[in-house]
């Protein structure tokens, strides 16, 4: 019964949001959208290596920050936090492509970025402009991969494995949506 209730919620959520209805949850006209920092990480080609390459690089990059973001109480902590390591961000991710075989490097900034509507488990991000770290590898022309920083969303793993939030990144979630 609760996984019915939790998949109606979110069917109402997302119809409400693509009538152009907030439903409780942030447009980009109330700026709510303010309160998250997202991670962009774009793969240098579609290359079947180039992609793999990539999940590896946001592996290790997530696991990087995950300790850097964990005790931040506002988007703008983590903001600070991460432009204050951004080389070392770019150097991580350096690390894992010269690891792999690849020359090309890897750039990070800040900046403010348009992604698609997303579910996180039970949290719905509308689609909409977001500040993002974004992580580009080599040329950046290929796909990417996205997540949400702060509040921490991201996971490591591989894609089939079942997801579990750590309790202390559910507790920072949940004060968002109380």
């Amino acid at each position: 019964m609760k996984n019915f209730c939790i998949i109606f919620l979110s069917f109402v959520i997302i119809s409400l949001t693509a009538l152009g209805f907030s439903g409780g949850l942030a447009t980009e006209s109330e700026g709510d959208f303010g309160e998250y920092l997202r991670i962009h990480i774009r793969a240098d080609s579609n290359d079947s290596e180039a992609q793999a390459v990539k999940y590896k690089v946001r592996d290790r990059v997530v696991e990087y920050l995950t300790p850097v973001v964990a005790n931040c109480q506002t988007k703008g902590q983590a903001t600070e936090k991460m432009q204050a390591v951004l080389e070392e961000i770019e150097r991580v991710a350096e690390k894992v492509l010269k690891e792999n075989g690849f020359s090309y490097g890897a750039t990070a900034i800040i900046d403010e970025e348009d992604f698609p509507t997303r579910i996180y488990g039970e949290y719905v991000l509308p689609a909409g402009k977001y500040s993002a770290l974004i992580l580009r590898l080599g040329s950046g022309r290929g796909d990417n991969w996205w997540c949400v920083v702060y509040p921490p969303l991201c996971f490591v793993g591989n894609q089939n494995a079942n997801i579990v939030y750590k309790s202390k990144i559910k507790e920072i979630i949940d004060k968002f949506y109380d």
